[in-house]
């Protein structure tokens, strides 16, 4: 019995995935079309197309799954201890130093290579 419905929902989900394309294919070729109209009619049917598609395509397992994953990380998002702005510019003001102080003995080592070689080429 399980395999039956998960196999009618996988033909059905096909079948959306195909709606999902076809609708963002009339989005494509539709702007080609009417590339003579006025842009905001263009935008504002392309953003009501992506707006169906993105319903479609969530109404699938996949984009069910997609849904729960993105509301499992704005959860996580929250749990983040975010620095405060002296942690902020603290670690930034360190950061930049060590590049500057890595660039410099890379510089440095560049610039004896060079020189050796130089001496020894001729």
């Amino acid at each position: 019995m399980e395999s039956k419905a998960v196999q009618s929902a996988s033909r059905f989900d096909l079948v959306k995935w195909l709606v999902v394309f076809a609708l963002i294919a009339v989005g494509v070729v539709g702007n080609q079309y009417f590339s003579a109209e006025s842009l905001l009619y263009r935008v504002l049917a392309l953003v009501a197309l992506g707006l169906v598609a993105a319903f479609v395509a969530l109404q699938t397992d996949r984009g069910r799954r997609f849904a729960t994953l993105l509301k499992e990380a704005r959860v996580e998002i929250r749990k983040v201890v975010w620095p405060t702005r002296p942690e902020l510019v603290q670690t930034t003001i360190i950061v930049v130093v060590f590049v500057l102080v890595v660039a410099l003995i890379l510089w440095g080592m560049d610039s004896l290579i060079s020189w050796l070689v130089a001496g020894f080429i001729g």
